[in-house]
């Protein structure tokens, strides 16, 4: 188990795997449609990737809130972007974490909520060729239409976001983000214009419900005000 240390609103220690025991975001979400909450990590000034990929912003603290989220919604979202950067394979592949997800009352593995503006889907990673995955692809320009069809056609009722930095912006001007999770990595990473979590947008007010520390990194949970 991995330990955090709660900074706000009351300090005490706490599991990353147990951080989500108790929350149920599937009873907050709004009529009509899924609870959407984005998951990020990114340097402490601000980027959002190194070498194009999230792995050397990461820890064992940071993997181990990831996962929790993981094993805490109906679905995740992501774009063919960060899909191919990243080499996606199916969500939950840790037999105890499908378990804990069949303990909730999900499915033990997400619906993989893929979205592409042109159709062009990375069909050779191996998230489109594992057997046991479960993909929804969504063509065009409005990916808030992809999370309203999924709550349609497949019930899905929460689902995480994880990017990337154009996905993000568009749920945004959509005004279909709850909340945000975001890992601040103990790391200055330097380069100009530094690619941040969101592509695009206007000023976004935020909420902060947690703040945690663990390897030296910040966890901090946000309230997006104002969503639709």
């Amino acid at each position: 188990m991995t330990a955090l240390r709660r900074l706000f609103p009351e300090p005490e220690e706490v599991e990353a795997e147990a951080l989500f025991a108790d929350v149920d975001f599937a009873a907050l979400a709004p009529a009509g449609r899924p609870y959407v909450v984005v998951n990020m990590v990114s340097s402490t000034d601000g980027r959002a990737t190194l070498e194009g990929k999230t792995k050397l912003l990461s820890s064992d603290a940071d993997r181990a809130v990831f996962h929790a989220l993981r094993t805490a919604v109906d679905a995740v979202m992501v774009g063919t972007g960060t899909l191919r950067a990243e080499h996606y394979g199916r969500m939950v592949r840790d037999e105890r974490r499908r378990e804990i997800r069949r303990e909730r009352g999900l499915e033990p593995e997400p619906l993989a909520i893929v979205c592409s503006r042109t159709g062009d889907f990375p069909d050779d990673i191996p998230l489109f060729t594992d057997p046991e995955a479960r993909v929804f692809t969504h063509v065009g320009p409005a990916p808030g239409e992809a999370v309203r069809r999924a709550h349609t056609e497949h019930g899905v009722r929460s689902v995480l976001l994880e990017g990337g930095p154009t996905l993000n912006a568009a749920m945004l001007a959509d005004r279909m983000v709850d909340e945000l999770f975001l890992t601040v990595a103990p790391l200055l990473a330097g380069g100009a214009a530094p690619l941040t979590i969101l592509s695009d947008g206007h000023p976004t007010p935020l909420e902060l419900r947690w703040a945690l520390e663990g390897d030296g990194a910040l966890f901090l949970r946000y309230a997006v005000t104002g969503s639709g």
